[in-house]
């Protein structure tokens, strides 16, 4: 039988400096990153469960409104939404950001609320569009997290990049959903017309 694990004797307690390392502002070496950040991994839940959801822009799409709240426009995915409709119920919010080639993350916790304020759409207005909504966070928390879970995938590593034709594509997936698993015929003109679709979409449709 499965024990609860005692963490306290498992785990030495964090060392003074990264606890002093957590904030609850913005200071001038977060701005520093926020304005190089390209990636972030947004973390929402509610009262179905958890979600998280990537989210990406050019340099700085992160914006800094003061040193206690940033903001990012959402624009279209799958349109599920979830993280929207989260908000709606649970306004706790993480983020985590990744820097391409850099070992180290940062980490922003707060609370969060989706805004349609024009204003701030145009600010956060990218490739000529304007975003639907816009997601202002009052930062609770912020904080630098070690790179350790970075090397140990080889993340940046050329070697450690997969071959595309070693797992299904997106129009494999949707193929053998559509037949119900069931061992049906895959019909492989659907199949290249959904890759040849999904591969012009994210990369050419990003703000439509």
């Amino acid at each position: 039988m499965d024990t609860r694990p005692d963490l306290d004797a498992l785990y030495d307690p964090p060392a003074e400096r990264i606890q002093k390392s957590v904030l609850d502002r913005l200071v001038d070496f977060h701005l520093a990153y926020l304005q190089a950040a390209t990636f972030f991994c947004l973390a929402t839940g509610s009262e179905r469960g958890l979600d998280a959801s990537p989210r990406g822009g050019p340099p700085g799409f992160v914006h800094v409104l003061d040193e206690r709240h940033v903001a990012f426009a959402d624009w279209p995915g799958n349109n599920r939404i979830e993280s929207l409709r989260n908000l709606e119920h649970d306004d706790r919010v993480g983020m985590l950001f990744l820097f391409p080639g850099l070992d180290i993350f940062m980490r922003i916790n707060g609370r969060a609320r989706a805004t349609t304020n024009p204003d701030l759409r145009a600010e956060l207005a990218e490739g000529g569009k304007l975003p639907k909504t816009a997601v202002i966070v009052a930062i609770d928390e912020v904080l630098f997290h070690c790179g350790k879970a970075i090397n140990r995938a080889g993340l940046w590593q050329a070697e450690r990049q997969l071959d595309r034709r070693t797992l299904p594509t997106p129009g494999q997936m949707v193929a053998a959903m559509s037949a119900g698993f069931e061992g049906k015929p895959v019909d492989q003109a659907a199949v290249a017309q959904i890759d040849a679709h999904y591969d012009h979409s994210v990369r050419h449709d990003l703000y439509g």
